[in-house]
């Protein structure tokens, strides 16, 4: 069974930058991608951005693209999320978790996703 933890989070201002880091432990089995959403009390789950353990192929939301940037390291079990240019819409806990398909309405599975990680970003 995977286990996800997820680092990184904090108070940083608008325009500033925060990386996001995802540790897994546990089987792993290949198929299995990685992607990121972030919740805001009282809305919807977003699906931010997710990567492929195969290729490395990757996909981003609108709302962050050109901001954002996902990055793997297969040997370590991590997963990055490079946060630039951040606004105050940004602000919401974020999560790692598993996936099958990484791409547009990526949903993550069930469960898969750790204890989140708070991101603010306020003046």
């Amino acid at each position: 069974q995977v286990q996800l933890v997820e680092s990184g989070g904090g108070l940083v201002q608008p325009g500033g930058s925060l990386r996001l880091s995802c540790i897994a432990s546990g089987f792993i089995p290949d198929y299995y991608n990685i992607g990121w959403f972030r919740q805001v009390p009282g809305k919807e789950r977003e699906g931010v951005s997710c990567i492929s353990r195969s290729d490395g192929t990757t996909y981003y939301a609108d709302s962050v693209k050109g901001r954002f940037t996902i990055t793997g390291d297969n040997a370590k079990n991590t997963v990055y999320l490079q946060m630039n240019s951040l606004k105050p819409e940004d602000t919401a806990v974020y999560y790692c978790a598993t996936t099958g398909s990484c791409g547009s309405g990526w949903y993550p599975f069930f469960g898969s996703w750790g204890q989140g990680t708070q991101v603010t970003v306020s003046s």
